[in-house]
């Protein structure tokens, strides 16, 4: 089997970017960039005040004489003089900087009497002026291609005054839910012998969070001939499928067998990992095929841990930025690692981050809590509380 490091690599080359298209700033958030973003001006364009105060020549600013104040400066309204020694002239905060003036001087240190002022000793040296191209300067390069368009991100595509942007379209991904034990929920409560189901709901919101459109959402019998013809559906309505269950070895797992008409091509087939062994990773032509098992929090851990890489990916994005383990401290003691890596579910705790008591791979209701996900290689020594370990934050957003 390969091992996690292993498969991510290959689901990383595995797949090309999908095309681009325009957007406007206002709908690009959470959309990944198909072009570099150059500044078109300079930040700031001019000299401008940090603060509300007096804007004076720097000699000026050393006695305790009083100065004329000869004028006013407020944002894209400069005062059009230039400052003599004797003068002040009164600034906002974002105003240009009027010539002759060297600095600003706070105006809870201005004393004013009608047109003249003086300064309390106690303002300092800080000139309280922003220089001209100090942010950044024309032709500057301020996000790259593939750079995710978080809020912040979009803050500084808007100061390279971008009103639209090219970014990667979004994947569209079908998702089948397979097993003759399932009901939609709400109705599994109807038949002694059916159970929600509950692992597409999750499945589907965690590929939406990961910048997915689910076009479709089917749940199907273990029935071969049923889920080769949605699997068929699937492929012609998406850019991306996502089988959740039959992804194991027995009489009626049909997840890989579904897909014998469209000559898939397998890209790796169960991955060296607790939970979720069976996890695999199909094509046809172009598009993935990612099979997870179905005990609910099986699918989930591998659709943390495969799908939202994958989706980045086929948006031009760094799989690898969505699988940023982080150190973090943990709450209790952790046993000695098996034969496969493990990603524990944990909780937060103002002690760290605590593995919850059930880690079965079918336990559904501790995920509620579960936000992190913590990294054991196989055959890890036992840890004790507050060793430092490696975790995924499990919700990628």
């Amino acid at each position: 089997m390969l091992t996690f490091d292993e498969a991510v690599a290959l689901l990383a080359r595995s797949f090309d970017r999908l095309g681009t298209e325009t957007v406007a700033i206002e709908e690009a958030h959470g959309r990944y960039l198909a072009e570099q973003i150059t500044a078109a001006l300079d930040a700031p364009r001019c000299d401008v005040s940090m603060m509300d105060g007096y804007a004076v020549a720097h000699r000026a600013a050393t006695g305790n004489e009083w100065l004329d104040v000869t004028g006013e400066a407020r944002p894209a309204m400069p005062y059009a003089g230039t400052l003599e020694e004797s003068q002040a002239v009164r600034i906002f905060t974002g105003a240009p900087v009027p010539r002759g003036a060297e600095l600003v001087i706070m105006q809870e240190y201005a004393e004013r009497s009608g047109d003249r002022v003086r300064f309390r000793d106690g303002h300092g040296p800080s000139s309280h002026i922003r220089r001209a191209g100090s942010d950044f300067g024309a032709g500057d390069v301020l996000l790259d291609s593939g750079s995710r368009l978080t809020p912040q991100a979009l803050v500084t595509a808007a100061a390279a005054d971008r009103s639209d942007l090219s970014v990667t379209r979004q994947p569209r991904v079908a998702i089948i839910s397979t097993g003759d034990e399932l009901a939609p929920p709400g109705s599994a409560a109807e038949t002694a012998a059916q159970i929600p189901e509950s692992a597409s709901c999750g499945v589907r919101a965690l590929a939406e969070g990961a910048g997915g459109q689910v076009a479709t959402l089917v749940r199907v019998r273990d029935d071969l001939g049923q889920l080769g013809k949605a699997g068929a559906c699937a492929l012609n309505d998406a850019d991306c499928v996502v089988v959740i269950g039959g992804a194991s070895v027995g009489d009626y797992d049909f997840a890989r067998a579904m897909f014998a008409d469209q000559a898939m091509e397998l890209v790796f087939s169960k991955v060296a990992i607790k939970p979720g062994k069976p996890v695999w990773l199909g094509k046809v032509g172009t598009k993935p095929i990612l099979g997870i098992p179905g005990n609910p929090t099986s699918a989930m851990v591998t659709a943390r841990l495969f799908l939202a890489p994958l989706l980045v990916a086929l948006q031009g994005g760094n799989p690898e930025d969505h699988l940023a383990f982080l150190p973090m401290r943990v709450a209790s003691p952790l046993p000695e690692g098996g034969d496969r890596e493990t990603f524990w579910r944990a909780i937060s705790t103002p002690d760290g981050i605590d593995p919850v008591g059930n880690q079965d791979s079918g336990a559904q209701a501790p995920l509620a809590k579960t936000d992190w996900l913590v990294r054991r290689p196989r055959s890890a020594a036992a840890t004790l509380p507050d060793d430092v370990l490696p975790a995924l934050r499990f919700n990628p957003c």
